[in-house]
């Protein structure tokens, strides 16, 4: 079977393989009584099925998607493609293993001058559904079309500045319906053809946009570097969508149940106010830390009892979405948090104490690990230096080498022995080569939490974010940052432990987990004992 309607009385196994890791996450969140909106899978033999046919749907897909959002429209009460209180859906990947932001996404699906005035009614809030519109267009362009996506950020960027707001979610009605008809004329000259007005085209392009993203030249590249082989292809999860752009009642963020940086027991989080998901994980806005201010007390208690379930039930640090919408909390995604290898062995060591899981588990997942490679670096005491600037530390330790602006410089740096410290306004899985020969990542805006910042924190780079005194000139290939300017290949030194960026390769100190390794070892000693 290769339809999976979440939320129904028939019960599922949840197998990734089958139904993609992110699906069968959702399927134990069901279990554990968690707030999950309803969905339905596409399972990843349609992947396999679609590429295998030179990139051509089964015609089976159209009638299980139709089967689908049947499901959808019975458990939510709204009509697909209706005028009145339409449904609007998430297609969302979800591969058998966890490849966080290498698959595609498109939100805000069904949404069309059709079903636009029913949402108005439905909603009352012309903001919010115009501001989702223009969403839907560019997302769209981007996975869909292939499109890049600079003619639509460049409206964007001039709709800010032409209405003297700093940010796109304060332009009012009349700004976003300009907004928008500028969208839809730049994505007929830009993809050729007009913008589908019909729900169910949507739905059919962001599935097959979803499947082809699998084959994607960073999905391929994290593959290979994970040595993820063997895999059929990507699910997609339908999903009936919530809204954390409905004013400043709601929100999106991500939140790790453990630092994944440290280990340390602590919810890590990003939230946004008034914002949908992909402007928490795509790393392309300004998030500052300390994001817990914008959190209520309510919804504070809440994301820390979803912790708790959460570790319960997956015995193990997770990395979780959610959506705040009008106060409500929706949980979309869980998966293993990925994690620095330091923080790797505190928080298995810290579970084993909490009695979560036992030595040998905590021994099997420490399996891949060298224990004797596990380091990272501090500045030396005494180094008295005034920082250029500040960002927002992703990860801990410290790293020092010469700049690099692009994936080619970095792998140039890296060939001479001499890893760089990657500078990008953002950061971004597009940057999969680059971060993968890199010691450092600097950007000047994104969150800590964003997808691209995962996969730096996986790989043991040094990573700050969101570091507002930094300007790039990518054309004259320097740098600003505060008042001093640097060219590509002039040394920094990013510090993770409190987001300091400073000049020149300063001395550093190298630490070693030494109280965590020892515990290990001995545990590995004491298994080797009882199976002698």
């Amino acid at each position: 079977m290769s339809l999976f309607l979440l939320g129904a009385n028939e019960s599922t196994e949840p197998d990734a393989g089958i139904v993609g890791a992110k699906a069968a996450g959702l399927m134990r969140m069901i279990e554990a009584g968690l707030p999950i909106p309803p969905a339905f899978v596409l399972g990843t033999a349609l992947c396999a099925d679609y590429h295998a046919r030179g990139g051509y749907l089964g015609a089976n897909v159209r009638e299980l998607t139709a089967r689908g959002i049947r499901h959808l429209e019975q458990r939510t009460g709204r009509r697909f493609g209706g005028t009145r209180n339409p449904l609007l859906v998430s297609v969302r990947s979800g591969a058998p293993v966890s490849m966080p932001g290498m698959l595609d996404t498109v939100l805000d699906v069904g949404l069309c001058e059709t079903t636009l005035p029913g949402l108005l009614r439905a909603t009352g809030d012309p903001v919010f559904v115009w501001d989702s519109f223009r969403r839907l267009i560019q997302c769209y362009a981007e996975v869909v079309d292939a499109s890049s996506p600079a003619p639509f950020t460049e409206l964007v960027d001039a709709a800010i500045r032409r209405h003297e707001v700093p940010a796109v979610n304060e332009l009012d009605v009349a700004a976003l319906r300009e907004l928008t008809a500028r969208m839809l004329d730049t994505y007929r000259a830009v993809v050729g053809r007009p913008f589908p007005q019909d729900p169910t085209v949507q739905l059919t392009g962001a599935v097959e946009g979803v499947f082809r993203s699998w084959n994607t030249d960073k999905a391929v590249a994290y593959r290979r570097m994970e040595r993820l082989t063997g895999l059929p292809g990507t699910a997609v999860t339908v999903q009936a969508m919530v809204f954390g752009n409905r004013g400043l009642g709601s929100g999106s963020g991500v939140a790790f149940t453990r630092d994944p940086a440290t280990g340390e027991r602590r919810l890590y989080l990003d939230f946004l106010l008034d914002a949908q998901g992909e402007d928490v994980v795509a790393g392309r806005d300004r998030i500052d830390d300390g994001v817990a201010a914008n959190l209520t007390s309510d919804l504070a208690r809440q994301l820390g009892e979803v912790s708790g379930t959460l570790e319960e039930k997956f015995t193990d640090a997770q990395d979780f979405e959610f959506t705040v919408e009008e106060g409500k909390l929706w949980l979309l995604q869980t998966r293993d948090a990925k994690r620095t290898p330091w923080a790797a062995l505190r928080i298995a060591c810290d579970l084993v104490d909490e009695g979560v899981i036992d030595r040998d588990t905590a021994l099997d997942r420490l399996g891949g690990y060298d224990l004797d490679d596990i380091t990272r670096h501090r500045l030396a005491s005494g180094v008295a230096r005034r920082p250029l600037g500040r960002a927002v530390p992703a990860s801990a330790g410290v790293a020092s080498g010469p700049i690099a602006l692009d994936a080619t410089a970095a792998a140039d740096r890296a060939q001479r022995g001499e890893p760089a410290i990657l500078v990008r306004p953002e950061a971004s899985t597009n940057d999969m080569a680059a971060l993968a020969v890199c010691g450092g990542l600097l950007t000047a805006r994104g969150a800590r939490t964003s997808h691209a910042a995962v996969v730096a924190r996986q790989l043991g780079v040094v990573s700050l974010v969101n570091c507002t005194a930094l300007t790039i000139d990518a054309a004259a290939r320097t740098v600003r940052i505060g008042t001093r300017e640097l060219r590509e290949g002039d040394p920094i030194t990013v510090d993770g432990s409190d987001g300091s960026v400073y000049a020149g390769a300063l001395e550093l100190i190298e630490e070693r987990p030494t109280e965590y390794v020892d515990r290990i070892r001995a545990w590995q000693h004491d298994h080797s004992a009882q199976h002698e």
